[in-house]
Parts: C-alpha cells; structure tokens; sequence
C-alpha cells in the first residue's frame, strides 16, 4: 500500500487537530473540576510531588535500597494521596482517569505508527483524504456506489446488432467490476480495459470502483491519459527543478499506487511520447503486480494500431477488455 505523501500529511496533520481538541477538552473538564474541588488540585500535585521526591532519590548519588524506609514511605503517601483522590472524583461523578488524557487509539497512543508501520486509524484518515482528492478530480456522487448503482438507465431493447441489449450487457459489466473492486486486490482478474463510446459511462463505474477500493484500505490513483503522459515525460526531460520535481512526485504515485484508473486513453495528442509514456506505465506496473484500469473510446485492437503492437499485445494478453455500448445517456 503506498498513500502519496500530501495525503500521509494531510491525514497526519488531522490526527495532530484530533490530539489537540482531546487534550483541550481534557483540560477544560480539569479546570471544572479543580474549580467545584480544589482539594483535588492539591491532591494532583501532591501526587506529582511525590514522583518528584522518587526522582530526587535516584538521582542523589547515594545507593537507596527499593524495599528501603524512604522509598516505603514516598510509596504509603502516594497510596494515600490515590485513594483520596479516587473518593474525590467520585464525589464528582467522574471515573479516576478521567482527567488521564486517554488516547483515542490505544493501538497507537494516536501517534499513527506502530511497529514501524501505518496503524489502522492512520490509514482510515488517509482513506478519507483520497477520497476527497478523488471526488474532486472524477465528480464523485453519493450515487456512485455499487449499493446504490441501477441499470435502468440502459436500454433494455436490442441495439446495433449485439446478441444482448445495453442493460443486460452493462449487468456483465458491472457484475465484473463490482466483483473485483469488493475483492480487491485478490480478485481473479488484475487489469481491465473499459472500451466504448462516449457516455456510456466508463468514466462513472470507474468512480464505483475507486470509491470501494479507497474503502477497502487501499491507494487509488486517478488521471487522464494525456496528464499522465505529460507528467511521465516531464520526468525525464524538464530542465527546471520544480517543474521536474513536480513531475517525479506525480509519476511515483502513478507508478506506485496499488489501483490506478488511467481515463479517456487515446483522447490525448498523438505523441511518440505518449507512446513511450503508455509502454513504461503498463510495463513497469505489470511487472510490480499491480492494478490498473484504463478507459478508452477505442478497443484493444485500436489501441495496438495506434501505440504499437507491444502495448496491444500486453492488453491483448494481460488486461480484461469489457465492452460498453448503447446511446449515449448524457443525451437522455
């Protein structure tokens, strides 16, 4: 799994607010408390002051027995200052911890690590940040959701000569990819290539799939074609720092997410650079194992005459081809 890094910063600068507001809030019922109490401030502090005392102890250069009178004694004032303070907070109606500042993840202490990798709540909040960057850049809507995803928009009559009609077809379609977002990443199959005409919703369904597989835990990365490319040769030929390292942070999170949904191939001006690009993404990620879905008006064949035979051969060979077709919905 490999979050891009603003969204790693923006999901850890959120877990430093959620920090924040629970220490605010930690502080705020403590100020109540010592305000209706203020033996328990007195209280608190003694308790601190006998931690303090042990500290003393240890660092005083003499040797100090652990079963010794001094520490016997710290220890009975301590007990004692904890059973006061015990009755005290119940006085109050409030558990002994609560004035302790619990983490809102034990797993973690709410630092977003452990053993030396991503805790769950980490990834949660990385989860939300995709999804964000993701609604904005494909126009998600509540509505793209395979829970909520109906085919009656397709007509169910016989179209162009096909043995099946638009809605029983897109049934195949959908059946395919709701399947492998649910089950990703160990779905049967690794790759599609959603090809048809244009608005017949190739670019919607993707936005299905990214919203299950973000939900699922995993990276999900999405672009048009042409960005892509633009971004994969600035790469290797851009001259200016920024520019170059603006192009290499965006070709590491397409080349190292666990799903990419590449959009509108062959939209994109026919470049041998766009070729070039296409060969080094679809080569590079079948080589890493991972996911990625590419839509295009054309069909694997097309996509082998106009790129060259390598990458046709590739998809011919690696890449699910479902096919879309019917009218055009936007015109409904």
């Amino acid at each position: 799994m490999a979050y891009e890094a603003d969204i790693v910063r923006r999901a850890l600068a959120r877990l430093e607010r959620r920090r924040d507001r629970q220490e605010r809030r930690r502080f705020q019922l403590e100020q109540e408390l010592y305000a209706r109490c203020p033996r328990l401030r007195e209280a608190d502090a003694a308790l601190r002051g006998t931690m303090a005392d042990l500290a003393l102890l240890a660092a005083g250069g003499r040797p100090v027995a652990a079963d010794g009178p001094e520490i016997a004694a710290i220890r009975t004032r301590n007990e004692a200052l904890q059973r006061e303070r015990a009755t005290l907070m119940a006085q109050l109606g409030c558990p002994p911890d609560a004035l302790d500042g619990a983490p809102a993840c034990p797993k973690c202490r709410d630092t977003g690590w452990v053993e030396g990798g991503m805790c769950a709540c980490l990834k949660e909040l990385c989860a939300r940040e995709q999804l964000k960057d993701l609604t904005a850049a494909m126009h998600l809507t509540e509505e793209q959701d395979f829970d909520r995803l109906g085919l009656d928009v397709y007509s169910d009559r016989p179209w162009g000569g096909q043995d099946r009609s638009p809605r029983e077809k897109m049934g195949q379609v959908v059946q395919v990819c709701e399947g492998y977002a649910r089950q990703f990443p160990r779905y049967p199959l690794q790759n599609l290539l959603l090809s048809g005409g244009t608005g017949l919703g190739k670019t919607y369904l993707s936005g299905c799939v990214a919203r299950e597989v973000t939900r699922r835990g995993f990276s999900v990365a999405y672009d048009a074609a042409g960005s892509i490319f633009d971004a994969l040769s600035a790469r290797r030929f851009s001259r200016a720092p920024e520019e170059e390292r603006q192009a290499r942070e965006a070709a590491r999170r397409y080349l190292g997410c666990d799903l990419l949904i590449l959009d509108d191939l062959g939209s994109e001006q026919d470049l041998p650079s766009a070729r070039s690009s296409l060969y080094e993404l679809v080569n590079s990620r079948l080589q890493a194992g991972q996911h990625t879905i590419i839509s295009s008006n054309l069909s694997t064949q097309d996509i082998g005459s106009r790129y060259g035979a390598q990458i046709g051969s590739r998809l011919a060979g690696l890449y699910r081809e479902l096919t879309f077709y019917g009218d055009d919905l936007r015109l409904r």
